[in-house]
């Protein structure tokens, strides 16, 4: 008689049908712990940091689509003056000289339907705030009384002109090199747990498919885990699929329990299976803890409305940025923030740039206020690195009637908190904002001031058979740390 075989469930079907059912992204994204990552591969670092850390969490602020420098904290008057003359009619004409450029588009059709260079006058205008002096738009007044708190580094430069430049953002590698990890990913491999019941890796808001993962060589254990600001429903397959009374959910985990009690003690020396037990079971704790973190009930109306939670236009970012802050508060590492997520992303402003600016900043700014001001009574900006970033910048020239194109030469970014200096600015693009010109920065050099606030060497994480580049680590921004 042919002997039958039982076809027995996964244990991970089996946790999900005994009503504990999780995320495969979230599971994945614990199979670090006890040292496996992918296993039979490599041993992932310590979770110590290298060197005496100044930071211990990041809330990462990315603006998708591409925000104007020009027109949020690099302010160039010269636009304005110059504005509707080619450019060849300017002082700045060897702005767009071949030896200079990889690529550059700033022309427009005049009214008989020739091209023209033009550039576009400023659409807004600028203040100085603080102590510092330092000129903010006037889209981010909010923002702008916090100036001092801020390092803005205005010499950024990237390499890929259309929106992939999200995902060089994030990685340091153009999209046609490849796929590489992540900043946030980097950090998950090379730190430890600050929380046992909570994931280290976070992320909050749509990321487009070029953007969406994390871990890649590193493996999926890196990949942020992606939530939404619902108690009900932070994360998905976080409630069974079918209901379960409390008393059948008990049976079933101490059940699983045993069973693993049983296999730990036939295969002691299982490095693979304790590791499995363990992501187990803070998938579980973590469904507890997730839902507590993302319901604001018992913050104060004051806290809620510092954050915009209290205007419609603001809300959405506001409860973001408050579920970060109370994540970062219970010890998550990386809280990676996605604004304007989707298509080419919200901030890519081609014509109706006045608009489109001044409606995305009116979304972003109070929040982003309200975080800075949160962190710093509760003593904890000191320890947590706020980035705002954006992949690209946009042209001095005009684009249409009233837009202007993605530019890759020079654009801005700001960080503050983590170490950091405050009421700083770093680097310069030219009189029009063309060329980052003194103090240039690739994407990857805020990746390696980040690491280094947070101890890590970058060089010391290295993975066998993955030789990376010298500007992969990029090189810490010392100018800006205190």
């Amino acid at each position: 008689m042919a002997q039958r075989h039982l076809h027995l469930p996964s244990r991970r079907r089996f946790l999900a049908d005994a009503g504990m059912g999780f995320t495969g992204l979230a599971l994945g994204a614990m199979l670090q712990r006890e040292g496996y990552a992918r296993s039979g591969v490599w041993t992932p670092p310590n979770g110590k940091p290298h060197f005496s850390p100044k930071a211990k969490n990041v809330i990462w602020l990315f603006m998708n689509g591409g925000v104007s420098h020009m027109e949020s904290f690099d302010p160039k008057p010269m636009l304005t003056k110059y504005g509707g003359k080619t450019i060849s009619e300017t002082p700045f004409a060897d702005a767009q000289d071949p030896k200079k450029l990889a690529l550059e588009r700033l022309v427009v059709p005049d009214a008989n339907g020739n091209q023209r260079n033009e550039l576009y006058p400023l659409q807004v205008g600028f203040k100085k705030h603080g102590q510092s002096g330092i000129e903010v738009s006037d889209w981010f007044p909010h923002t702008a009384k916090h100036v001092d708190k801020l390092a803005i580094v205005r010499s950024m430069w990237t390499t890929d002109s259309n929106h992939g430049a999200q995902t060089q953002f994030h990685s340091g590698r153009h999209r046609n090199d490849g796929e590489f990890p992540t900043l946030g990913a980097w950090v998950h491999y090379g730190l430890g747990s600050l929380n046992d019941n909570l994931p280290q890796f976070i992320s909050l808001g749509k990321r487009e498919y070029w953007n969406k993962r994390d871990g890649h060589y590193l493996g999926p254990a890196h990949d942020a885990v992606p939530l939404r600001i619902d108690p009900n429903h932070p994360l998905d397959f976080n409630q069974p699929g079918s209901p379960f009374a409390p008393e059948s959910q008990a049976i079933g985990r101490n059940l699983i329990q045993d069973l693993n009690t049983l296999r730990g003690t036939e295969y002691p020396k299982d490095a693979t299976m304790a590791a499995r037990i363990a992501s187990y079971e803070l998938a579980f704790r973590m469904q507890q803890s997730i839902p507590d973190i993302v319901d604001f009930s018992k913050e104060s109306a004051s806290t809620k409305a510092s954050y915009g939670l209290d205007k419609a236009h603001s809300k959405d970012f506001g409860m973001q940025l408050l579920a970060a802050r109370r994540f970062v508060e219970e010890g998550v590492r990386f809280v990676q923030i996605q604004h304007g997520g989707g298509g080419a992303g919200a901030w890519d402003a081609h014509g109706g740039l006045r608009a489109n600016h001044a409606k995305n900043a009116l979304a972003v700014d109070q929040p982003i206020a309200g975080l800075l001001e949160d962190l710093e009574q509760r003593g904890l900006l000191d320890e947590t690195l706020v980035v705002f970033a954006t992949e690209f910048g946009r042209t001095p020239g005009s684009q249409g009637a009233d837009g202007r194109d993605h530019h890759i030469f020079g654009f801005s970014v700001w960080m503050a908190g983590g170490g950091l200096k405050g009421g700083i600015v770093h680097g310069s693009t030219d009189e029009i904002g063309f060329h980052a010109v003194e103090n240039r920065h690739y994407v990857t050099d805020i990746h390696a001031t980040i690491l280094r606030q947070l101890g890590l060497d970058s060089h010391a994480l290295e993975v066998p058979g993955r030789k990376r580049l010298d500007i992969d680590h990029g090189d810490p921004i010392t100018q800006i740390i205190s």
